[in-house]
């Protein structure tokens, strides 16, 4: 499938050009769904030489009260973005015997991270930096190796627990980015956010799909996930409409209140 080629991909801009091509494939209901199976693919995605990956204790620190925290910032969110690419492609890759729908959706999610990187690449490009310049972590893609085994875990714990955390926590950094005079970057998360909710709400449909598919309880199942792979279950603050628009049940709404 044209998503493994893509996900192979070292260098960003061709990456993000041939995710381009296949989300315009699959606009156009001319994408050929044929995902790999789990042996036939890598476990590390291509990605560049630089970023240098290292321990998360180790990366610049993010004072949004000075333009080097807010490169920190912009490189950190660049890098998220990349490894969301990555992220969306493999899900589209990775797992066989889905509904052809499942495939279509996640190539859409990568075309829209790829928008995402770009955007905030333009953002470093206006201080005179670029995605790499900066150190990164890797815990992201470490998630995703984690999840391989197996769709359920992945839908489980990427959209819902780790892209469902940007939906609590960007309006608060907007504020922030508000407080000291950041509109463009405001607004660039402005974009990222609304697509994020349509993002966690595709991985909540197949998520509850599958756990029907399954007959397995939706909450157990992820907390059950969340132990069994040493993923830490969401913690306040919530941003309660937010996921309510990304389709979390009452229920689980409910049980995060309390």
């Amino acid at each position: 499938m044209a998503a493994a080629f893509a996900l192979a991909l070292c260098d960003p801009s061709a990456k993000c050009k041939a995710v381009e091509r296949l989300k315009i494939a699959a606009a156009g209901g001319e994408l050929s769904v044929e995902p790999l199976a789990v042996v036939e693919m890598g476990s590390e995605p291509g990605r560049p030489a630089h970023p240098t990956l290292v321990h998360p204790s180790r990366v610049a620190r993010r004072r949004l009260g000075t333009l080097t925290g807010r490169i920190a910032l912009l490189h950190a969110l660049a890098h998220i973005e990349f490894n969301a690419i990555n992220l969306a492609l493999d899900a589209a890759a990775r797992f066989p015997g889905l509904p052809e729908q499942y495939y279509y959706d996640w190539i859409k999610v990568a075309g829209e991270e790829a928008y995402h990187f770009s955007l905030l690449c333009e953002r470093l490009a206006a201080v005179d930096q670029t995605y790499g310049a900066l150190s990164a972590h890797d815990g992201l893609w470490e998630v995703a190796e984690k999840t391989r085994h197996d769709v359920l875990a992945r839908m489980a714990v990427v959209p819902r627990v780790l892209e469902a955390r940007g939906l609590d926590v960007t309006p608060g950094l907007q504020n922030r980015l508000r407080a000291v005079g950041d509109e463009a970057t405001v607004a660039v998360l402005e974009v990222i956010f609304q697509d994020e909710i349509r993002h966690v709400a595709i991985g909540n449909h197949w998520f509850y799909f599958l756990c029907r598919t399954r007959s397995l309880d939706p909450r157990a199942t992820f907390l059950t996930f969340c132990a069994d792979l040493g993923i830490s279950t969401p913690h306040p603050p919530f941003n309660m409409p937010a996921r309510k628009a990304a389709g979390f049940d009452a229920d689980e709404l409910i049980a995060l209140e309390k």
